[in-house]
C-alpha cells in the first residue's frame, strides 16, 4: 500500500496526492527555538498572548478613543463622578449598618447570583462588602463613563469588551489578601493550600503560557474514555480520514449519516464519551455512521483553501460513503464551521446537478454573518487583516490563539475563575471531558483562514449568494432537502438569531430548534433530567426570532430525542448493516485513527 510523502501514513484509494493538495502535510511540527523563546516569555508576563491578541484587535486604540470622547462630554462625565463618589462615601454607613442587623439600600446593585461573590464573607463581614460594594461601584462608573462617549458602534463595543476585560481581572476575589475564601483555606490547611498554588502558578507560568488550566486531562484517553465508539477508519487521504462506525443493532435504515465537523477542533466533541456522545447514539438508533477526522494542519499545509476542504472532505466523503454502503442518498450533519461547510457541499452538489444529498442537521451554524456576535469584535476589516498579515508569515493559525480569542469572551469563567481556584486556593483544576476535548486544540492553515474570515465575517458574501468556491458560485436556496436546524440559548460563539436565519437561506422545509446550554452543551446534550428544547409543529421562516421563541413549545428532553424521531421519517427501510469497508477501501485500522492524534 502506498505511503504518504509528508506522514509516512499508509494510505488508500483515492488518497494522498488528489487534486494538488501541499504535499508537506501530516505530523506535529517539532518544537523549535521561536516555540522555546515564545515560553520564556510567558514566565516574563503571564497572559500576555491574550493580551496581544487584544492589542492587535485594537481594543487598546478603541479604549482610548472612547475615553478621550467620554472625558470631552463634560457634563456627562461629571454626574457620573459625581454619583461615584457619592457612592463611596455611603458604603461604610451601609456596611456598618448591615453588620449591626439592619438592612439600608445599597448604593449599588448587588447581584445574588455572581458566583465570584458567592462566600458568604462578602455578605456578612463589614469589611468586605464594603469592599464589595467599592469594587461594583467603580464598574459601574468605568461603564457610565464609556457609554458617555460618542464613536461609532464597532469602537465602543471593543471598548466595552476591553473595559469588561480590566475589571474582571481588578476584581477584589483575584487577590489573595481580598479572597476570603482563600484565606480560610490557607488558614484550615495551614497554609499548604498556599504552597501548592505557587507551585501551579509556577507550573503554569513556565509550561502553559502563563494561563491557569481549565482542566485535568491526565485521566481522558482518546479511544478509551473519549472518541470510543468502536468503529473502522476506512479512508485516508492528506487532509482527512473517514471512520465508519460498528452496527449496535441488528438492523439499519437505508440511509448512512454522515457527520461533518469543524476543523478548528478535534472532530470527538461529536464522539465525546460513552453515554454522551452523538455518534454512539445515532448507532444505537439504527443508523450507519461515517464521520471525517481532519488532519491538524502543520505548516506546511499553510496553502490548504477552502476549496481543499470542500472538495478533499466532505465531498471525498460523500463518494467513499455511497461506494460502501451502495446508497444512493446520503444524510448530512455538520457542527459550527462544518456545519457551514456542509450546507455549502449540499449547494454545490446540487447546483452540478448531484442529487446524493439527503437530509441536513446543522448545529449551531451560522451562515448569514450580519450578526457574528461577540466574535465580531475580532472580525472587522482592519483586525482581519492584521491578522491574515500575521498567520500568512507562520503559515497556520496556532489553535492556542484561538482559544484565547474564546477565553476573553467569557474571562471570569474560563480565565479569573482558575486563577482563584488553581492559584489562590490551591484546588486541582476539574476533570472534565468537554474541557479536555477543548484544550485538545487544532491550527488553522493560514489560505483558509484568510478566505474564510474575508468572504464570510467581513463580507458575508455565503448568505448575500456571492461566494464562489471550487469554481461555483454557492446560491443556499438551491438546497431542497428538509433542514433540522439546532442552537443553543447561551452559545455566545453562534447567537440563536443568527442560526435562525438559516431558515429563510434554504427552500426545503425545515425545523428549528432552540436547545438549553452553551455552544459545546447545547450539543453534548444527552436525555437528561434538566434538557429541555423549544419547537413549533409547523413552518416558521416567515416569523422573527424573538417572535418565534415567544411562541414556541417547551419540551423537557434533549433534542436528541426530537432529532431521532424528524431524521427517522425519511431514512429509509431497515436493511442490515453494510460490511465495514469493502475491496476499493479496506479498513486501514481501528478507530478513532491516527490524524486524531497529530
Amino acid at each position: 500500500m502506498r505511503k504518504c510523502l509528508a506522514c509516512e501514513l499508509p494510505v488508500s484509494g483515492r488518497g494522498c496526492g488528489v487534486g494538488g493538495l501541499p504535499r508537506k502535510m501530516g505530523g506535529m511540527v517539532d518544537e523549535s527555538s521561536r516555540d522555546v523563546a515564545e515560553r520564556a516569555a510567558g514566565v516574563l508576563a503571564p497572559e500576555s498572548d491574550l493580551f496581544e491578541d487584544l492589542d492587535s484587535a485594537g481594543f487598546g486604540e478603541a479604549l482610548n478613543t472612547t475615553l478621550q470622547s467620554s472625558l470631552a462630554n463634560q457634563d456627562n462625565t461629571a454626574r457620573a463622578t459625581l454619583q461615584w463618589a457619592t457612592d463611596l462615601a455611603r458604603i461604610p454607613m451601609v456596611a456598618a449598618t448591615r453588620w449591626f442587623g439592619r438592612e439600608i439600600d445599597s448604593p449599588v446593585p448587588v447581584d445574588p447570583k455572581d458566583k465570584r461573590f458567592a462566600d458568604p464573607a462578602w455578605s456578612t463581614n463589614p469589611v468586605f462588602y464594603g469592599m464589595r460594594l467599592a469594587y461594583l461601584s467603580t464598574c459601574r462608573y468605568a461603564h457610565d463613563i464609556i457609554a458617555a462617549a460618542t464613536v461609532e458602534e464597532a469602537v465602543a463595543r471593543k471598548a466595552e469588551l476591553a473595559l469588561s476585560l480590566a475589571l474582571d481581572a481588578m476584581a477584589p476575589t483575584n487577590f489573595l489578601a481580598m479572597n476570603p475564601a482563600a484565606l480560610k483555606r490557607a488558614f484550615d490547611t495551614a497554609g499548604a493550600s498556599l504552597v501548592k498554588g505557587a507551585m501551579t502558578f509556577l507550573d503554569d507560568l513556565a509550561n502553559n503560557k502563563g494561563r491557569p488550566r481549565q482542566v485535568d486531562a491526565s485521566g481522558f484517553e482518546v479511544g478509551r474514555n473519549l472518541a470510543a465508539t468502536p468503529g473502522k477508519v476506512v479512508f485516508r487521504n492528506e487532509l482527512m480520514e473517514l471512520i465508519q462506525y460498528a452496527p449496535q443493532t441488528e438492523q439499519v435504515h437505508a440511509r448512512p449519516l454522515l457527520f461533518s465537523p469543524p476543523w478548528i477542533n478535534k472532530y470527538y466533541v461529536m464522539d465525546l464519551a460513552p453515554g454522551r456522545s452523538f455518534v454512539e447514539w445515532a448507532v444505537q438508533h439504527g443508523r450507519t455512521v461515517f464521520v471525517i477526522s481532519y488532519l491538524n494542519p502543520a505548516e506546511g499545509m499553510g496553502a490548504t483553501t477552502m476549496d481543499d476542504y470542500l472538495l478533499h472532505g466532505p465531498t471525498t466523503a460523500l463518494d467513499i460513503v455511497c461506494d460502501i454502503t451502495g446508497a444512493e442518498t446520503v444524510d448530512f450533519v455538520g457542527l459550527c464551521l462544518g456545519g457551514a461547510l456542509t450546507a455549502i457541499t449540499a449547494a454545490y452538489l446540487t447546483q452540478g446537478g448531484d442529487t446524493r444529498i439527503g437530509t441536513l442537521t446543522l448545529l449551531n451554524t451560522i451562515l448569514d454573518y450580519t450578526e457574528p456576535g461577540a466574535l465580531g469584535n475580532f472580525t472587522d476589516e482592519k483586525t482581519v487583516e492584521k491578522l491574515i498579515r500575521k498567520i500568512s508569515r507562520s503559515g497556520t493559525l496556532e489553535g492556542s490563539s484561538m482559544a484565547g480569542t474564546f477565553d476573553i469572551l467569557r474571562a471570569n469563567d474560563l480565565i479569573f475563575n482558575y486563577v482563584v481556584s488553581n492559584w489562590l486556593m490551591g484546588q486541582d483544576p476539574p476533570a472534565f471531558d468537554i474541557l479536555a476535548w477543548n484544550a485538545d486544540s487544532t491550527r488553522m492553515p493560514a489560505a483558509m483562514h484568510a478566505f474564510y474570515l474575508r468572504n464570510f465575517y467581513v463580507r458575508n458574501r455565503l448568505a448575500t449568494g456571492t461566494l464562489e468556491i471550487a469554481g461555483r458560485i454557492i446560491d443556499l436556496s438551491a438546497i431542497k432537502s428538509p433542514t433540522y436546524v439546532v442552537s443553543a440559548i447561551n452559545d455566545h460563539i453562534v447567537l440563536w438569531e443568527s442560526a435562525y436565519k438559516t431558515t429563510s437561506l434554504v427552500s426545503g422545509p425545515t425545523r428549528f430548534v432552540l436547545s438549553s446550554g452553551g455552544h459545546i452543551a447545547g450539543i453534548v446534550n444527552p436525555p437528561n433530567p434538566k434538557a429541555w428544547y423549544l419547537t413549533h409543529d409547523e413552518e416558521t421562516a416567515s416569523v422573527p426570532p424573538e417572535a418565534w421563541r415567544e411562541s414556541a413549545q417547551r419540551n423537557a428532553g434533549s433534542w436528541w430525542e426530537d432529532w431521532t424521531r424528524w431524521s427517522a421519517g425519511t431514512a429509509g427501510d431497515m436493511i442490515d448493516p453494510p460490511p465495514m469497508g469493502n475491496a476499493e477501501h479496506p479498513v486501514l485500522g481501528d478507530a478513532p485513527g491516527l490524524y486524531v492524534h497529530s
